[in-house]
């Protein structure tokens, strides 16, 4: 087909084709374990434990078929437990569960409102939706404000869709507003929470709970492939929402069920969130990080109290070449590309975690005071 070799040569053309790599630098500034959990003898024990007892190796099915195993049931009422909610349900990834619940759960003649800068998978299940679709621009609840004004009506259904913490730039939306809002004006609220588990909140709660805000909000999506350092995710909500999904989420009906093993480690991960001390370990990393970046009065670093830091380094030329000499010293951070982000707004992701020692961190701002100063 034509258009594949053009597409293909278009982003070659760009410098921003992508291809499959196999990374192991030695200072870790690019992963999403924020906390280590991937790598945690004490949860690779317990999994042992909790999978123990005579299972399959794969779940065998879907979990309205064959694959609704006990581990399964037992995992999701921990979840729910822990996010002081009714009921949990698992899908096999975080993609699976956005798309899962966008796609479904308003209907035709109702309307979705979404940040601008909302995961793919959020807008992809938007997209394969009945709704009708406005996004609003990042975090600004006054032009959200204008949009619900003009659609929020009794006759139809309002969602609004954000994330607690943004995968590209680590900021976060004021959600205490946000809530006010919608319930002014009659909307719903429903956030992936991704990259605040195992980050914010007691015990890596997330920020919804964070700030107490568990009923105000209509669902809750959590994934575990970040700071649980394991797979999957599940949306977290009322009975009568989990019911809905189980029976009108194709994502969630059409697929085998992931792992046992897999369902194992996540509620391994859970419990152990309730023990580490990790996680004040990467608060104070956090802090430490931008102390250093006041210090060394470096530019262009989005605000954020996440373990996510960006700092925007505008082409890809330019970021590449920047991440490249990083990369030469060991320092495992990498670029992001347009058209991932927006051309002209490329940026330097740069995840922290419990593990990355002051050091390490000093190391970091350093090399990028450095190469600020060469571009």
């Amino acid at each position: 087909m034509k258009h594949i070799a053009q597409k293909l040569t278009e982003r070659q053309k760009n410098n921003a084709l992508r291809s499959l790599k196999q990374r192991t630098f030695k200072i870790d500034f690019y992963s999403n374990d924020y906390i280590g959990f991937s790598t945690t003898p004490t949860i690779s024990a317990r999994v042992e434990q909790l999978a123990g007892y005579t299972v399959p190796h794969g779940a065998t099915g879907s979990r309205l078929l064959s694959g609704n195993l006990p581990i399964f049931a037992e995992t999701e009422q921990y979840i729910a437990n822990f996010h002081h909610s009714e009921a949990a349900l698992l899908y096999n990834s975080g993609y699976d569960a956005n798309v899962g619940f966008f796609s479904c759960i308003v209907g035709r003649g109702d309307v979705i409102l979404y940040d601008s800068y909302s995961h793919a998978s959020i807008r992809d299940g938007i997209s394969l939706s009945l709704a009708n679709a406005y996004k609003f621009k990042h975090n600004d609840l006054e032009e959200l404000e204008k949009l619900l004004k003009k659609f929020a009506t009794p006759e139809r259904t309002v969602l609004i869709a954000t994330e607690t913490v943004f995968s590209m730039d680590g900021d976060s939306p004021d959600l205490p507003r946000l809530v006010e809002l919608a319930q002014h004006y009659g909307a719903y609220i429903a956030v992936d929470e991704a990259h605040a588990i195992g980050v914010l909140g007691q015990h890596g709660c997330g920020l919804v709970q964070a700030l107490g805000l568990e009923k105000d909000i209509f669902a809750r999506i959590v994934t575990f492939g970040k700071g649980l350092g394991a797979h999957g995710a599940a949306v977290v909500a009322t009975d009568e929402v989990i019911q809905y999904l189980v029976n009108f989420s194709r994502s969630f009906i059409y697929t085998t069920a992931m792992s046992p093993h897999s369902v194992a480690t996540i509620r391994a991960g859970y419990e152990q969130l309730q023990q580490t001390k990790a996680m004040d370990t990467l608060r104070q990393r956090i802090q430490f990080f931008k102390a250093q970046i006041a210090a060394y009065k470096l530019e262009g670093f989005i605000p954020s109290d996440s373990a996510i830091q960006a700092m925007v380094v505008p082409g890809n030329e330019c970021v590449k070449a920047l991440a490249e000499r990083l990369q030469a010293q060991g320092i495992g951070v990498l670029p992001i590309l347009a058209p991932t982000v927006p051309a002209g707004e490329e940026r330097l992701r740069i995840c922290l975690h419990s593990f990355n020692t002051e050091g390490e961190i000093e190391k970091l701002i350093s090399e990028l005071a450095n190469g600020a100063m060469r571009q």
